[in-house]
């Protein structure tokens, strides 16, 4: 096993980012190096490693160690190097007699006051204070401390009122204060790296000690979203992961990729054998910067969960128990039911689902099994069920459909809308990003029905909170464009040079209509208009300007018109192909962009390449050497309908829950009910599964090599960690199926040996992969695609001299209210979101220490809501829609406007999708899962509907003991 890793110095400071250079003499070596760079950086740079505690390179200077001082010919005293810059001619000296008592000196007054059990702490070996007495030759202390901060009784006897326990609240990490230097890492940390300010320094001199806030705080009940930040840049092991103090300290690291949210963060999975010790943000990751957030941080132990199924499983109907059986039989058994299906019914009457949280490499060949083995296009993908909006919508506009910016653009953007997106909790590490600009002085537009956790944080406010009712989308959005081409704010010399002029004149036309004005729209959408004129100037006005959108935009009947809408905004500003500005949709799952972008629809192949060209398929049929259909296949909702009707028997379904994550529940399990053949290729028995007939035991992101697409295109490396638990990564199980599928046909089988070979296949035939390999990417780390001859290193910046399709296409974006209409019987809205501990619904997340934050999910209710309907906070109540009901308990808040209540879907307990109806976007059905009208009201518990529902799965999950 290859162990790919950067060498991770600390440098002990930012690196300067000026192109001015300057040259000075540092222990009589010339070192140049940026202006503004300290004293301290230049000399780690020239391999000169200056003693230190307080300083990091994740975090500003700040000076308080005095462990770092040096000489500077010239100048009196023996200034701190790490907040000293660097000018043109100093010189510095690092060592001699002088600072060599001066830093003993320093280092036995910390030694004095700490606790000297190295060889039975948790950090030995892996501790900075430890490192430093070494390196300034400290060999004995002269200093006996009458008070100390880590004992717990003073040589008298008495409780020493210095000393405080241990808090070990978090259930990740331990805060130990007896072994605190107070250096203010931490608390530095968490303002400047993770930005939420729940760590401060208490007391003054002596007293001095790190606080999580208030004095009854702890870890756990404190602001702490459990980033490790502050673990992170702990130099001692006063705030320690727990699984270096049960485990031990690591041996080897190995790079890979983060398997949750589209961030696609970077790190290093340090093992001690082949056991995970912990995931340590990798500071070269080039999404993550080094930051990491409680999910990919801690949340892995799911790979080792009790639940996890690690053998086949086969059962005749699903009302049977499972029976575990071989790989080869669980392969016979499925191959034989599904080529029974098509020889029954035809070669339409089966399918695949690709997943958004496995690999390219493994959507890539889910694809390729449905249109090379099955031989037909019926492929769909979670990806289309959250984002497929922002294909079509950017695709028709721009002439691609993907993010426009790379993440380290946001550190130029002035002013920023954030749209139907909540990026605290569903994209913690780049909302870290964000939120340090805007305290930095960005301007701040948020568009969502929720006050959310982004409206408003430590030391910045929204300038504006467009809370809109739920489906109104595009009139606030034309409404925003309106003003600003009828005020004359748009960039006309943009519009000239980059975009279909002809175009424009028609949209300006539609748009300037007076019933796009913001007054014209204020009952629909319920946003004051004064409001909507003052974001629009603002947007329009303000600089640098950048589009930030989720689900809250895509789920929506008209999903596709509001990214349309979006784009209009972004062209009619000028605010596209340079830094600092640009359309960025957050992917929800770890691999959205890829999946997609590896041909998982029904009508397109991989690269967005419709399957009715004929130039297109010769592509793949020469590499593949079967024809393939020329017409779209099915999408899941398509493959419910025509299994209920009876057409559609037999689906190969991997890594998706789809009878929790789709919606309208009901209409889920009715169509996979009436199918003869459900394979779940799957970690856990999901609820899916409990409609199953094979179940193929799945592997996780650390078993496994491949790649990951990132939300900016980013094409990342995933490296196997440990062997796969089951035997097989995913891609090797599907590569099995289908052999064994083409054994039954005499077609010739299928013999990669490796992803990295999956992935030479994808460059060969899709131009945007053109320029992408393993070796390539071992080489830069990663690329953003497109990745080709004309840019051999990726593309960070999308359309900087011109649009894809060449010039930018305006469309008129009429506003048409959902079908979805509240009224006497359900008078509220529902919209559904996510939480920052839980990810989508819950599977890998609910399996980890995470459900200490939330443990099921909520109902928020506006307080006049359950006023009238009699609910208190906490109570349980009745939540039904035209679709169903469910139960769970309410939260009061006034986060959610009147008229308007909101969930999560986490769990299946709770089930939020039998709410949820079948209405979607008009051009890609895309499910409307934002807008659903509901009535709340009170309730003892559990609807018959979720009981009925829980004896089912109870029914459908048992297995048959083992074969003595």
């Amino acid at each position: 096993m290859k162990d790919f890793i950067i060498p991770d110095r600390d440098f002990g400071t930012p690196a300067a980012k000026s192109k001015v250079m300057v040259t000075l003499t540092i222990d009589g070596f010339d070192v140049t190096v940026p202006e503004g760079t300290s004293i301290m950086r230049a000399a780690a740079e020239a391999g000169i490693s200056v003693p230190k505690l307080c300083a990091t390179d994740s975090v500003d200077a700040f000076g308080s160690c005095r462990l770092c001082l040096v000489e500077i010919e010239g100048r009196s005293g023996t200034p701190a190097s790490c907040t000293t810059p660097v000018a043109a001619g100093l010189k510095v000296s690092t060592q001699n007699d002088r600072l060599k008592k001066l830093r003993r000196g320093v280092m036995e007054l910390y030694i004095s006051d700490h606790p000297l059990d190295c060889l039975t702490c948790s950090a030995n070996g892996d501790c900075e204070l430890q490192d430093m007495a070494g390196a300034v030759g400290l060999r004995d202390v002269r200093y006996e401390a009458v008070e100390t901060h880590f004992r717990a009784k003073n040589t008298s006897g008495e409780d020493n009122p210095h000393w405080v326990p241990k808090d070990d609240s978090n259930p990740y990490f331990t805060y130990d204060p007896a072994k605190c230097i107070v250096c203010s890492r931490c608390v530095r940390a968490c303002e400047e790296v993770q930005g939420t300010f729940a760590l401060t320094i208490e007391g003054r001199g002596f007293d001095s000690r790190v606080s999580f806030g208030a004095k009854t705080d702890t870890a756990l009940t404190s602001d702490c979203v459990s980033c490790g930040a502050c673990v992170q840049a702990c130099p001692t092991a006063t705030l320690q992961e727990n699984s270096i103090i049960d485990i031990g300290t690591p041996e080897r690291s190995v790079i890979t990729t983060c398997a949750y949210c589209g961030v696609g963060c970077s790190f290093k999975a340090e093992m001690r054998g082949d056991e995970l010790v912990r995931m340590v943000p990798y500071k070269h990751g080039k999404a993550n910067r080094g930051h990491s957030c409680v999910k990919g941080r801690f949340a892995y132990g799911y790979a080792t969960h009790k639940d996890r199924i690690l053998k086949p499983m086969i059962r005749e109907a699903i009302t049977d128990p499972w029976r575990e059986v071989s790989w080869g039989e669980a392969m016979e058994f499925a191959a034989n039911r599904m080529r029974g299906i098509q020889e029954q019914y035809g070669r339409q009457s089966v399918g695949v689902i690709t997943s958004s949280r496995c690999t390219n490499e493994e959507a890539y060949l889910v694809q390729k099994l449905t249109r090379a083995v099955f031989l037909n296009n019926n492929t769909d993908t979670c990806a289309r069920v959250c984002h497929s909006p922002t294909g079509y919508g950017l695709g028709q506009t721009f002439g691609t459909s993907a993010g426009t910016q790379d993440f380290d653009s946001v550190e130029e953007t002035d002013v920023v809308i954030v749209i139907g997106a909540n990026p605290v909790n569903g994209h913690p590490v780049f909302a870290s990003r964000l939120r340090k600009r805007l305290r930095q002085g960005a301007k701040l537009i948020v568009i969502d029905p929720r006050r959310t956790e982004m409206v408003e944080g430590p030391h910045y406010k929204a300038c504006h909170h467009l809370a809109l009712k739920p489906g109104t989308n595009v009139a606030i959005v034309s409404a925003m464009a309106h003003v600003i081409v009828t005020e004359g704010l748009m960039d006309e010399a943009f519009i000239r040079a980059r975009c279909d002029w002809d175009a424009f004149q028609d949209y300006a036309e539609f748009i300037a209509a007076p019933h796009h004005a913001p007054e014209a729209v204020e009952l629909l959408t319920g946003v004051p208009a004064a409001e909507v004129r003052a974001a629009a100037r603002l947007f329009a006005k303000g600089g640098n300007g950048a589009i930030y959108y989720g689900l809250g935009v895509t789920e929506h009947s008209q999903g596709s018109t509001t990214v349309i809408a979006i784009a209009n905004l972004a062209m009619l500003t000028g605010n596209i192909g340079r830094p600092g500005v640009g359309v960025n949709p957050l992917r929800g799952q770890n691999n959205v962009q890829g999946s997609c972008d590896m041909g998982s629809f029904p009508h397109e192949l991989p690269g967005y390449r419709h399957v009715k060209l004929d130039d297109a398929r010769a592509v793949f049929e020469r590499v593949w050497g079967v024809q393939i259909d020329n017409e779209p296949g099915l999408r899941i909702p398509n493959m419910l309908d025509a299994a209920v009707e009876g057409t559609f028997k037999g689906l190969y379904c991997q890594g998706e829950d789809i009878l929790q994550s789709d919606p309208d529940t009901k209409h889920v399990a009715a169509g996979l009910a009436a199918m003869d053949c459900v394979i779940v290729h799957d970690l856990f028995l999901n609820e899916t599964a409990n409609y199953a007939h094979v179940f193929f035991p799945g592997s996780t992101f650390l078993e496994k090599d491949g790649t990951f697409t990132n939300a900016e295109r980013r094409i990342n490396r995933v490296r196997k960690v440990m062997a796969p638990k089951q035997g097989y990564a995913d891609w090797e199980v599907t590569q099995l199926f289908a052999n064994a599928m083409l054994a039954k046909t005499g077609g010739a089988t299928w013999g990669y040996t490796h992803p990295s070979h999956i992935m030479d296949e994808i460059a060969l035939t899709t131009p945007s992969f053109a320029g992408v390999s393993y070796e390539r990417l071992e080489t830069l780390g990663s690329v953003q695609w497109p990745c080709n001859e004309a840019n051999p290193e990726g593309t960070p910046l999308m359309h900087v001299d011109g649009f894809v399709r060449g010039k930018g296409r305006f469309i008129r974006t009429e506003y048409v209210a959902t079908d979805e209409k509240t009224g006497p019987r359900f008078p509220l809205l529902l919209t559904t979101g996510r939480i920052l501990s839980q990810y989508n619904v819950g599977a890998q997340t609910r399996r980890t220490a995470n459900v200490i934050w939330h443990a099921e999910d909520v109902l928020e209710v506006h307080p006049h809501d359950a006023e009238v309907r009699g609910i208190r906070d906490g109570d349980w109540v009745r939540l039904a829609s035209r679709s169903g009901e469910t139960t769970l308990r309410a939260e009061i808040t006034d986060k959610v406007s009147p008229g308007v209540v909101y969930t999560t879907f986490h769990h299946p307990e709770t089930q939020a999708n039998v709410i949820t109806t079948d209405f979607s976007d008009w051009a890609t059905n895309c499910p409307e899962y934002k807008v659903t009208a509901v009535q709340v009201s009170p309730s003892n518990g559990p609807s018959e509907w979720q009981e009925d529902y829980a004896g089912q799965a109870a029914l459908a999950r048992r297995i048959l003991p083992a074969a003595e």
